[in-house]
């Protein structure tokens, strides 16, 4: 991957990306260094990073805690548009109740599946529960079929249901019409499928878009890292060359 400039406007997937995948949401792990290096360079780029992710907006704090950087939530459904500042709702309206029942019934099918509920998405994780993953996935479209304006997402180990009309792809765009963020050099990072509307949207602008893990061997066309570690290595190091430039 090509060495961070000063004038990149950077956005950051977290799990798969800067972390490494766990067993279960709860329990990934965040190196202390991690948040230092996030810290430097959101200085060093005077704004223009974004933490962009399926998780709530509350949710990327508390693992970050205590940065509050600027941040999209529940793919695209809510942003945060500077630092510090309260988180917004994008998505018009919460997901139907009907939904997290559903998803309540599939955690019943074995101790192995966890779901979360966020206000205009949820995702039942099935990792330790491989073998219902068709299953899973089917049941959650049947309880979609007929709801408009959602759509229902493959991940690893995970299916999702979020607002059909927002994405990764439109967080950025949204980001890149606020000061810190325009006439810069749009630059995602990200190891997912929902990741890939974030690669499209910085491509479009003229960005570079850099795959993680087995997103990066699909495609060679892009470079790209192999695991979080060296992408948190590559932070590292971009951290460095900003304190000294400080």
């Amino acid at each position: 991957p090509p060495l961070p400039q000063a004038n990149w406007a950077l956005f950051l997937d977290i799990d798969g990306t800067l972390l490494d995948i766990a067993e279960t949401p709860d329990r990934v792990a965040v190196p202390g260094s991690l948040r230092r290096h996030l810290q430097a360079i959101e200085k060093h780029l005077e704004g223009a990073l974004a933490l962009v992710s399926g998780r709530t907006i509350a949710e990327i704090d508390r693992l970050f805690d205590p940065l509050r950087l600027a941040a999209s939530g529940q793919h695209g459904s809510e942003w945060r548009p500077v630092p510090g500042a309260a988180a917004q709702a994008i998505a018009e309206q919460p997901l139907p109740q009907g939904l997290h029942e559903t998803a309540a019934r599939l955690a019943g099918l074995h101790p192995g599946i966890v779901v979360e509920r966020k206000s205009h998405a949820l995702a039942v994780h099935y990792r330790k529960a491989q073998a219902l993953g068709p299953e899973i996935g089917s049941r959650l479209a049947q309880a979609i079929a007929g709801l408009q304006g959602l759509m229902l997402l493959p991940g690893k180990s995970v299916w999702e249901i979020k607002d059909a009309r927002q994405s990764k792809g439109t967080a950025v765009e949204r980001f890149l019409q606020q000061p810190a963020f325009a006439d810069r050099v749009a630059v995602f990072v990200g190891d997912d499928r929902t990741d890939e509307d974030g690669f499209r949207a910085v491509e479009a602008r003229g960005g570079i878009a850099l795959p993680v893990g087995a997103l990066a061997l699909r495609q060679p066309q892009r470079p790209g890292f192999a695991t979080p570690a060296q992408v948190r290595d590559w932070l590292a190091a971009f951290a460095a060359q900003a304190d000294g430039a400080a």
